[in-house]
C-alpha cells in the first residue's frame, strides 16, 4: 500500500487527482500507475487499470511463478475489478472505499460459474488501509486543485 500511495503522490504532482496503484508479482512491482484523466484528456485512464495494463504487458500470456496481488489506494471500480479479474490478480488491497462507484460489493457477491475460464475468478479484496494517509491526500489535492467535477467528486472521499 505504500507503494500505492508514493505513486499518488506523483499523480497529484503532475496535477492529476491522488490516485495510485501497483501490481506486484511475488516482492517485485511489474506494474505502477496514477490516474491520468488531465494529462491524456481521457476517461478510461485509470490506476489501476494503467498499472495492471502495464503488468500484463510485462508478463503477456506467460505462466507467471506466483499470483499477481495490486494495491490501490482508492476502492477499485466495476472496470478495473473486470480488468483484475481477466489479468489473474487474486488480491486486491486499497484504502479508501469508494461507494459511488467501487467494485468491492459486487465483488463479495460474484459467482462466477463458467468452469470454462478457470483464471477468471474474482479476487480477494481487502479494504480500508491506510485510510487517514490517503484522506489526507485528497484533502491536499482538494485545497489546491482548480474547481471541477474532479475536485467536487474528491471531495467526498475528504468529508467521509
Amino acid at each position: 500500500m505504500a507503494a500505492a500511495i508514493e505513486v499518488a503522490e506523483d499523480g497529484m504532482a503532475a496535477g492529476e487527482l491522488p490516485i495510485g496503484a501497483v501490481v506486484v508479482l511475488d516482492d517485485e512491482i511489474v506494474g505502477r500507475a496514477y490516474t491520468q484523466d488531465q494529462r491524456l484528456g481521457r476517461r478510461l485512464v485509470h490506476a489501476d487499470l494503467l498499472a495492471m495494463i502495464e503488468a500484463d504487458e510485462r508478463w503477456g500470456w506467460r505462466r507467471r511463478p506466483h499470483p499477481l496481488r495490486m494495491a490501490v489506494n482508492l476502492e477499485p471500480c466495476l472496470m478495473c475489478l473486470g480488468t483484475a479479474m481477466v489479468l489473474g490478480v487474486t488480491e486486491v488491497y486499497f484504502g479508501l472505499w469508494s461507494p459511488g462507484d467501487g467494485g468491492a460489493g459486487v465483488a463479495a457477491s460474484w459467482q462466477p460459474g463458467n468452469a470454462d475460464m478457470p483464471w477468471f475468478r474474482v479476487p480477494t479484496m481487502l479494504g480500508g488501509l491506510r485510510t487517514d494517509e490517503i484522506r489526507d491526500q485528497f484533502r491536499r489535492y482538494c485545497a489546491t486543485a482548480p474547481p471541477s467535477g474532479f475536485r467536487t467528486w474528491a471531495q467526498t472521499f475528504v468529508d467521509n
